[in-house]
């Protein structure tokens, strides 16, 4: 398998995959005018190729860019088995400015979301629809604030990736994200319970579904989520961003708890650089917060 087929695979779209080729047509250039073939170069070296961008005066973000790409190739390599490691895998240049999420929700204020989120205020005969809908809703939002999942996370979630007698949830992985289980709490097993068994086949029957996938259905499934959802909690608490300021929320209340390590699996992150900005994220808003509520006389 060679490296497109190998993007192919791992469903990257068209457009990445030519920009991936593109910048590793770059790579090979540089590697094959001083003799260093790409099985074999170390991490000195890598930085070597990382002053030559440098160099060539171009943007930061630009050859952070470059260091992405080349290390999604090492991990090709690696499963080729090619290489034994990626000597870039915690490589990047800094000076890059990284927008830092403002009013994160706490852990308590993440579960009242969930708990807040009503189910039974339609009418059982005259709005069934909308009941079911909302049903399905509110198991959205448990594994987006108790799992921190992402849109595309729960798109990729099915029907076998539940595992409730254990009260586990498996995550696949996706082009951003590392595969992961993850444990769901007393409350939402009880829910998928009846998710499974009661109201996901009438939403299929509904909408005449026959997939496989957990949450459907799956058309305008972005939209389902940004403009219905995250509405409805922005409804319950106004702090409540995006799906990406839940999932930072969710990440850096994992970090009080947990070690990095553990973190950097909860959130599926390929690399500990990814769980390392959330912590930084985390400490620029508690200085931000000083400062605006405590400022220095």
């Amino acid at each position: 398998m060679n490296y497109e087929k190998y993007l192919e695979q791992n469903n990257y779209s068209k457009t990445t995959i030519e920009h991936y080729l593109k910048r590793f047509k770059e790579f090979t250039a540089w590697s094959k005018k001083y003799g260093i073939k790409a099985t074999e170069i170390d991490y000195k070296t890598c930085l070597k190729y990382v002053k030559y961008l440098q160099q060539k005066r171009i943007q930061v973000q630009t050859i952070n860019n470059h260091i992405v790409t080349l290390r999604n190739y090492f991990d090709y390599l690696i499963e080729a088995n090619k290489r034994a490691e990626n000597p870039i895998e915690e490589v990047s240049v800094k000076g890059t400015v990284k927008r830092v999420m403002h009013n994160l929700l706490d852990a308590d204020e993440l579960e009242d979301l969930y708990y807040s989120f009503e189910t039974d205020s339609f009418n059982k005969y005259s709005n069934y629809k909308a009941r079911l809908s909302a049903k399905r809703n509110k198991i959205i939002t448990g594994l987006i604030v108790y799992q921190g999942l992402n849109t595309t996370n729960l798109k990729s979630l099915l029907l076998e990736h539940l595992q409730l007698y254990k009260g586990k949830i498996y995550v696949p992985s996706t082009r951003r994200n590392n595969a992961r289980e993850m444990e769901l709490k007393p409350w939402q097993v009880m829910n998928l319970l009846e998710y499974i068994n009661e109201i996901r086949p009438e939403i299929a029957k509904y909408n005449q579904i026959h997939s496989d996938e957990l949450l459907i259905p799956q058309n305008h499934f972005n939209d389902l989520v940004q403009r219905g959802i995250v509405k409805r909690l922005k409804a319950i608490n106004q702090k409540a961003g995006n799906i990406n300021h839940l999932r930072a929320s969710v990440i850096v209340n994992w970090l009080k708890q947990f070690n990095m390590r553990k973190v950097q699996y909860l959130a599926g992150h390929k690399y500990i650089s990814s769980t390392e900005s959330y912590k930084q994220n985390n400490l620029e808003s508690l200085h931000e917060a000083v400062n605006e509520f405590h400022p220095l006389s």
